[in-house]
C-alpha cells in the first residue's frame, strides 16, 4: 500500500531552566494510505509531541526538532517555513484536539468556525462555504444542522461540540487526519458515539488517521495498526492482532496486563510498578528496564534494537535476542494468545 506520510529517526528536545528534556529519541514510523494508526502509552511518552510535531504546532520558544525527517507528499514538514506549513496545516493534515471544551472559540458562532479553513484553503464563496459548513454538520450527526449552524459552543453538549470539531477538522477533506484523545473528555456513551463516526466517517472520505490514546480497549475498535510508546521512543509496533494477542514487549504486556477483563477471577487490576524515565537524563540502556521485572544486565547498558517478528510486526526488547532466555509472558497475555491465537508470521 501507498505510504502517506513516512516519520524518520525523529528527535525533539524541549529547552527548560531544568536543562534539555529529550522528549522524543529516534521515532520511526509510516502511514499508509486509508489507515488507521493507533499510537498509545502512558502519559508523558511523547505521543502528542510526535504528532503535534508533524502538525508544526510545538512552541517555538523552547522546543526544537533536533534530527529526522518527517516526509509528507515528498517534502520534509520539519524544514518547512511557517508560511509554507500554514498552506498544509488544516487543508491536506488537520487535527482534532483533545478537549471539545477548549477547542471552540466561545465567542464565535460555530457555523462560522466550520467556514473558516474551507474560505482559508478551497477559496470558496461564504456561501458555497456555509453550504459546505453545514452539510459538514449533518455528515458529522447533528440534527437541524441550519438552525445549529447559527448557535454557539455553549449551545451544544460535550459530544456535539466533538462533533463540530471534528466538521472543522474534516472541512477540507485532508489526507491525514490526527485524533488526539478525541474522547477522553467525553462519557463512556457518548466516547462509544464519536469512535462509530469516525470510522464511518474515514470510509466516507478516505482519509488517514493517527489516534492517539492511553486507552488500549479504544484501540481494539477504531485500528488498524498499533505503534506502543513509552520514554520518547516506539518499543513495538503491529497489527491490532500482533499487538493484542501476541505482544512482544514487556511494557506491552504490561499495557494489556492492567486492562480489565471480564474472564479473570484476579480481585485487582495489575499496576506497572514505578514511574516513566526522566527525559532530562535518560537512561543508557532500555527505558523501561527498571520497571520491567524481566530485565536483563544488558538492558541496563544498551537500547535494544527493533526485532522482527512478523513482516508487519517490530518490538525493541532483548527478550527477542537469539541469547536471550526464555520469558512466559504474565498471565493475562496468555489468556489472550488462547482467545485468538497468533503464530509467528502474525496470522
Amino acid at each position: 500500500m501507498e505510504k502517506i506520510l513516512e516519520v524518520k529517526d525523529l528527535h525533539i528536545s524541549f529547552h527548560t531552566f531544568g536543562g534539555e528534556v529529550q522528549a522524543i529519541r529516534g521515532v520511526n514510523f509510516d502511514l499508509l494510505k486509508g489507515e488507521t494508526l493507533a499510537i498509545v502509552g502512558e502519559s508523558g511518552s511523547g505521543k502528542s509531541v510526535t504528532t503535534k510535531s508533524i502538525m508544526r504546532l510545538l512552541p517555538e520558544s523552547n522546543s526544537e526538532i533536533k534530527a529526522g525527517e518527517i516526509l509528507f507528499d515528498g517534502k520534509d514538514i520539519a524544514k518547512l517555513s511557517n508560511k509554507e506549513m500554514q498552506k498544509i496545516r488544516g487543508k491536506d493534515i488537520s487535527m482534532i484536539f483533545q478537549d471539545p471544551m477548549t477547542s471552540l472559540n466561545p465567542t464565535m458562532k460555530v457555523g462560522k468556525q466550520i467556514m473558516e479553513p474551507i474560505v482559508k484553503h478551497q477559496n470558496l464563496s461564504k456561501s458555497a462555504a456555509r453550504n459546505r459548513a453545514i452539510d459538514l454538520l449533518r455528515l458529522v450527526g447533528i440534527p437541524q444542522p441550519e438552525e445549529r449552524f447559527n448557535q454557539y459552543p455553549h449551545q451544544f453538549s460535550g459530544g456535539m461540540r466533538q462533533r463540530v470539531v471534528i466538521a472543522i477538522a474534516l472541512a477540507c477533506n485532508p489526507k491525514v487526519l490526527i485524533a488526539d484523545e478525541p474522547t477522553t473528555a467525553l462519557d463512556v456513551t457518548i466516547q462509544a458515539q464519536i469512535l462509530e463516526l469516525m470510522k464511518d466517517l474515514q470510509q466516507k472520505i478516505d482519509t488517514s488517521i493517527i489516534f492517539i490514546t492511553h486507552d488500549l480497549g479504544v484501540v481494539a475498535n477504531v485500528a488498524d495498526r498499533v505503534a506502543v510508546m513509552y520514554g520518547g521512543k516506539i518499543v513495538e509496533i503491529g497489527t491490532v492482532d500482533e499487538v493484542f494477542y501476541n505482544p512482544q514487549h514487556p511494557y506491552t504486556w504490561g499495557l494489556i496486563s492492567s486492562m480489565p477483563s471480564l474472564d479473570s477471577e484476579d480481585a485487582e487490576l495489575y499496576a506497572i510498578p514505578g514511574t516513566p524515565p526522566d527525559l532530562l537524563n535518560p537512561p543508557v540502556g532500555d527505558a523501561f528496564a527498571a520497571r520491567n521485572e524481566y530485565a536483563m544486565q544488558i538492558d541496563l547498558e544498551q537500547q535494544p534494537p527493533m526485532y522482527q517478528v512478523s513482516p508487519t510486526h517490530y518490538a525493541a526488547t532483548w527478550l527477542l535476542h537469539p541469547d536471550a532466555p526464555k520469558v512466559e509472558p504474565p498471565e493475562a497475555v496468555k489468556r489472550r494468545r488462547r482467545q485468538f491465537p497468533v503464530n509467528k508470521e502474525g496470522k
